[in-house]
């Protein structure tokens, strides 16, 4: 059975680095981000696990270091991996938790923005259940908007931060969220005078 949308507003409580409503499932693919430092970028990726393939329990298993990686030939190559991501929104708008946002999630590998590395030491990873090739739902782009305003609301460094893909801190290993992704539609609904264009 297909779970529908969220409904409810979406919020974060900056003191437990919690999105509500969301389903919590604890990754234990993160530690502390480094002392001082601000969150103040946003990352999209996107996920299918088999590639191509959506819903079930896959990224959730992969996230959680409990994939069966004999269930298909593609998880063989994932054994051992370990990673994750604070936020998942499937393809239904349905977020799931990770990670706290307070704490460092394990998403974006080598990486660099604007000339500084290891972005995961000052992002939020979000994932989205797709491919690079295939249209995204209209319940994922509700969801995301929904999820960086209150980001935005809670962590006063992300209001003037940048949002950008995977494939920007990592070029030469990654092409997601890929150009189905239409970063134009999730301006639109980010758009206020005091914000600044995301990056593309």
């Amino acid at each position: 059975m297909q779970r529908a949308a969220q409904l409810e507003p979406i919020t974060v409580d900056a003191a437990t680095g919690l999105a509500a409503p969301a389903q919590q499932y604890a990754s234990p693919n993160c530690d502390t981000r480094p002392s001082g430092t601000p969150i103040d970028l946003i990352i999209i990726h996107n996920i299918s696990l088999p590639p191509g393939q959506f819903g079930g329990r896959s990224i959730h298993d992969l996230f959680c270091n409990q994939l069966d990686t004999s269930a298909h030939p593609y998880f063989e190559q994932l054994e051992g991996l370990k990673v994750s991501a604070h936020l998942l929104i499937d393809r239904q708008g349905f977020v799931t938790q990770f990670v706290p946002f307070h704490l460092r999630a394990w998403h974006a590998g080598q990486s660099e923005f604007n000339g500084r590395s290891a972005c995961n030491d000052f992002s939020i990873g979000i994932e989205l259940e797709g491919e690079d090739e295939v249209a995204y739902a209209d319940a994922q782009y509700a969801q995301l908007a929904a999820v960086i305003s209150a980001l935005r609301s809670a962590y006063p460094t992300l209001a003037s931060g940048d949002i950008c893909g995977h494939s920007d801190v990592a070029p030469s290993r990654k092409t997601d969220p890929g150009p189905a992704f239409d970063w134009a539609r999730l301006q639109q609904a980010l758009t206020a005078p005091e914000e600044e264009p995301i990056t593309k």
